[in-house]
């Protein structure tokens, strides 16, 4: 093979170094025009009311569950399957956290087990505040039937849709919020869109858009509706809450803002990619992701499952011959509560056992729309000779 092939990569244009250039040449590297033009433009895209841009997802989840009122002695609940920064957000506001398990199909948050989760909750007296669905691969969770689950008990939701801006669900754009309180999206480099590090969280709360712009930049605001002192001097402002410095550069932005210009044309080419992936490994004993009908995923990642039964190696064997043969595939994810610092908490094995059993058999393969055609047939060439007998 002649050059090892990563899961992920950024695409940056010139279009995009000159937009990042324009900004090193402005007044403004930071807290100047092109934040909020950046906001603007990913809520017009995704249909939502507000946009509010932070240096990284984590950072947006984080304000989400501050805008929310998470705290100690709440419980926030979310998916196994996601990073880590899905549920640290709720433990950086003091909140106990839980997971759902996930659908053996699809990999997201099951609804039919949250449901389940939440009448034993409520018998109890230990619902959750706010739930986390996650988009796990850039597919939509089946957000009605979860916004059902949760709205019986009054909970609210943010989704973690930081694999999803330009997917679908029920034929309207992840991010528009119809079945959440806040949708945050990731900019990190190998996602969709990259602002180098950032993310956004989206909502048609204007409330919530307020707390969370302010719990981004140290609780402080400038807004003269929301000072106390009557007639201040245009230098004052106040701080009203404990926030932190979570804002996104002007810089990051204006990568952002090139780049959603592009935005169909990456999730085109990655939507051709999966497709050229399904045909190429219809015969071979994994399984190809399953796609729910209401919902067109933005494929940030592609992940087969290698059939324990039929395949030639066992899942850790094929795993580090692709990797050995230059094709730099991944796993997403490691169940959260399985990670020493969750395990401390009191999670042991077992908790989640669908999403254990994904992760016994995932690879995430390399899907990235600079991809070739010829890297793209190394890839299941060497897939299907480290499966096959």
């Amino acid at each position: 093979m002649a050059q090892f092939i990563p899961y992920g990569r950024q695409s940056v244009s010139d279009q995009d170094i000159a937009a990042v250039v324009d900004v090193l040449k402005s007044d403004f590297l930071t807290q100047g025009p092109v934040v909020p033009a950046f906001e603007e433009a990913v809520a017009s895209y995704c249909g939502a009311m507000h946009g509010v841009a932070a240096n990284s997802a984590t950072s947006a989840l984080h304000i989400a569950c501050m805008a929310l009122d998470v705290g100690p002695g709440d419980r926030v609940w979310t998916s196994p399957l996601t990073f880590v920064a899905s549920s640290n957000a709720a433990l950086y506001c003091g909140a106990e956290v839980d997971f759902v398990d996930v659908d053996p199909s699809s990999y997201n948050m099951c609804p039919a087990k949250l449901a389940e989760k939440l009448e034993v909750a409520a018998a109890s007296g230990t619902l959750p505040k706010v739930i986390i669905p996650v988009h796990l691969t850039g597919q939509s969770c089946d957000m009605v039937a979860i916004h059902q689950a949760a709205s019986r008990y009054g909970i609210r939701i943010i989704e973690d849709a930081s694999h999803a801006i330009g997917a679908s669900y029920k034929s309207r754009f992840v991010g528009a919020c119809e079945f959440s309180d806040i949708a945050v999206f990731s900019f990190h480099p190998v996602k969709i869109v990259t602002t180098g590090e950032g993310g956004m969280a989206m909502t048609n709360d204007g409330e919530l858009a307020r707390r969370m712009a302010s719990g981004r930049s140290h609780g402080v605001t400038r807004d003269p509706e929301f000072v106390q002192l009557e007639d201040p001097g245009q230098w004052y402002y106040e701080q009203h809450t404990l926030g932190y410095n979570y804002r996104m550069t002007d810089i990051n932005a204006a990568l952002g803002l090139s780049q959603l210009d592009r935005l169909t044309e990456f999730i085109d080419r990655r939507r051709a990619i999966a497709r050229a992936y399904d045909e190429a490994f219809a015969d071979l004993p994994v399984t190809t992701p399953r796609q729910h009908p209401d919902a067109a995923s933005a494929w940030h990642l592609y992940v087969v499952r290698i059939n324990p039964e039929r395949a030639a190696k066992p899942h850790r064997a094929v795993f580090e011959e692709l990797r050995a043969g230059g094709i730099g595939v991944n796993l997403h994810y490691i169940p959260v509560y399985l990670q020493p610092y969750y395990r401390d908490l009191g999670f042991s094995p077992g908790h989640c056992p669908e999403a254990e059993a994904y992760y016994s058999q995932a690879i995430s393969l390399p899907m990235f729309p600079s991809l070739t055609d010829e890297q793209q047939g190394d890839v299941a060439a060497a897939l299907a000779q480290a499966v096959s007998r």
